[in-house]
C-alpha cells in the first residue's frame, strides 16, 4: 500500500481560480494521462477534476520529492515554463498509503468539500475512474480502492447527518438567485452541458422556470440538456450571433480562458441596457471580471459561495466526529480485503505452478509405471491427480482468508 500516493490541488491549498490551470480538455485527456503515466513509470494513474479540486491517483515505487514532482509536472504540462512547474511542485498537497485512502474516503464522502454533504463528489469520482478505467491506465489496487470508496461514501450519506438537506454549490447558487426575487419567466442563457450546469438547469426547472437557451462545444450534449428542461440548444459558435437576449446568464465551462469579455458581453445584451444576474460557477472563470465594471451585474461567483459553505461545515460539525468513526472502520475493513486481494494474486501462480508438477509427474516420474496400468486404471489415477490438484489450489487459499479474517477479528 506504500506506493499509492496522491498529489492534489484543493480548496485548502490552492486558489480556486488557480485550480483550473490543472484541468486537461477532454478532448485531450487520454493523450495527456497516458504520455504522464509512461514519462514516470507509473503502475497505474487515475484522475479527478471539479470545480474545485483536481487530483491525481498513481502507483508508484519512486519516493515524491520535489524532484519528482517537478518531473511529474514538466511531463503533465510541457508548455508550462519553469515558474509553473516550481509553483505546482511548492504548492502540492502529497498523501501516501493509507493517508492517502483515508484522505480519498473523505473526498468521495465530501467531507474535504468546499461544501460539507453534497452529493455531487461521488459521482464525479465514479465517472473520473470510469474514464481512467476506459484509458486503460488503472489497476487492481485502485480499482479495490475505489470500490471501498464508494461503500465508504454511501455508508457515510445513509448513516450520518452529514449529507440531510445538502447544500451544494449549485443550491447555494440557487439560494442566491431566490434572494434577488428573479422571475420565473426570465430568459436564461447557459454555457455549457456539464455535469454542474445540467444540476443547476434541473434545479431551475423544478422550480418553475421554462425559458433556457443552452450553449455547449458539443450540439448532442447541448440536445441532451435542452431536452431534459425544455429548452433550445445550441453550438458555442452561435453564442456570437444570438441575439435572443438573457435576464440570467449560467455558465460553467471547461475552457482554460475566458469565453466572454466586455465586447462578446455587449453583443449579447443586444442593446438592453436593464441589470442581469451572471451566475460563473467555472474554474478558471468564463466571465472577464471587467465585465462587472463596466455593465450592471449582479453576480453569484464560486468565491462568493465560500461564506455560505463555512457556515453549511458549522451546522453540519456535530456530524463529524461520526462520519470519522465510520472511516476508521472502512479504512480497517480495507486492509483486510488489501492483504486478502495480496495473498491472492502471490497465489495466482500456484494453479500452474500445480498443473506443471502433475504433468511432470505423469510424463516423466512416473510415467513408465502408468504405462503398465490398464486404460481404467490410469483413468482412476488421472482422477484422483485432478482431485488433489484441484484441493491442492483451494485448501491454502482456504486456510489463508481463515487466518486473514482472524487477524481482523483480533
Amino acid at each position: 500500500m506504500k506506493e499509492f500516493k496522491i498529489i492534489a490541488f484543493t480548496h485548502r491549498n490552492t486558489p480556486l481560480e488557480q485550480v483550473g490551470k490543472y484541468h486537461v480538455d477532454p478532448q485531450i485527456r487520454e493523450e495527456v494521462l497516458q504520455s504522464l503515466r509512461k514519462s514516470l513509470n507509473l503502475k497505474e494513474l487515475m484522475y479527478l477534476s471539479t470545480c474545485n479540486r483536481v487530483e491525481f491517483l498513481f502507483i508508484s515505487n519512486d519516493i515524491v520529492d520535489h524532484r519528482f514532482l517537478n518531473h511529474f509536472f514538466q511531463s503533465f504540462k510541457p508548455e508550462w515554463n519553469t515558474a509553473d512547474v516550481e509553483e505546482s511542485a511548492s504548492r502540492a498537497i502529497l498523501f501516501e498509503g493509507e493517508d492517502a485512502v483515508r484522505h480519498f474516503f473523505r473526498v468521495a464522502s465530501s467531507l474535504d468539500s468546499l461544501v460539507v454533504g453534497e452529493r455531487e463528489i461521488i459521482t464525479q469520482v465514479r465517472t473520473a475512474f470510469e474514464e481512467s478505467s476506459s484509458f486503460k491506465i488503472t489497476g487492481d489496487f485502485i480499482r479495490l480502492m475505489i470500490k471501498s470508496t464508494i461503500e465508504t461514501a454511501k455508508r457515510i450519506y445513509t448513516d450520518t447527518p452529514v449529507a440531510r438537506n445538502p447544500v451544494s454549490v449549485v443550491s447555494l447558487a440557487y439560494r442566491k438567485l431566490k434572494n434577488m426575487h428573479v422571475k420565473k419567466d426570465s430568459r436564461i442563457l447557459v454555457i455549457g452541458a456539464g455535469q454542474t450546469n445540467t444540476s443547476m438547469c434541473k434545479y431551475l426547472r423544478k422550480h418553475g422556470f421554462t425559458d433556457f437557451n443552452i450553449f455547449n462545444r458539443s450540439l448532442a450534449n447541448a440536445e441532451v440538456l435542452a431536452q431534459m428542461v425544455g429548452g433550445k440548444a445550441h453550438t458555442l459558435d452561435k453564442l456570437q450571433t444570438f441575439d435572443g437576449g438573457f435576464d440570467v446568464l449560467i455558465t460553467c465551462t471547461a475552457s482554460s480562458g475566458h469565453i466572454l469579455d466586455p465586447q462578446s458581453y455587449e453583443r449579447l445584451l443586444n442593446g438592453d441596457n436593464g441589470r442581469k444576474v451572471v451566475v460563473d460557477l467555472a474554474i478558471p472563470a468564463d466571465i472577464d471580471p471587467s465585465v462587472y465594471k463596466f455593465f450592471p451585474v449582479s453576480a453569484i461567483l464560486v468565491e462568493t459561495l465560500r461564506q455560505a459553505a463555512e457556515e453549511n461545515l458549522a451546522l453540519r460539525h456535530s456530524a463529524l466526529d461520526q462520519c470519522e468513526e465510520i472511516l476508521n472502520e472502512q479504512l480497517q475493513e480495507f486492509r483486510g480485503l488489501y492483504r486478502q486481494r495480496q495473498v491472492e494474486l502471490a497465489m495466482k501462480e500456484v494453479p500452474k505452478i500445480v498443473r506443471e508438477i502433475r504433468e511432470h509427474a505423469t510424463t516423466n516420474v512416473f510415467a513408465r509405471e502408468l504405462n503398465q496400468l490398464d486404460e481404467q486404471s490410469r483413468e482412476i489415477v488421472d482422477k484422483m491427480l485432478i482431485y488433489l490438484e484441484k484441493k491442492y489450489i483451494s485448501v491454502p487459499m482456504k486456510m489463508a482468508r481463515e487466518i486473514l479474517l482472524d487477524n481482523k477479528e483480533a
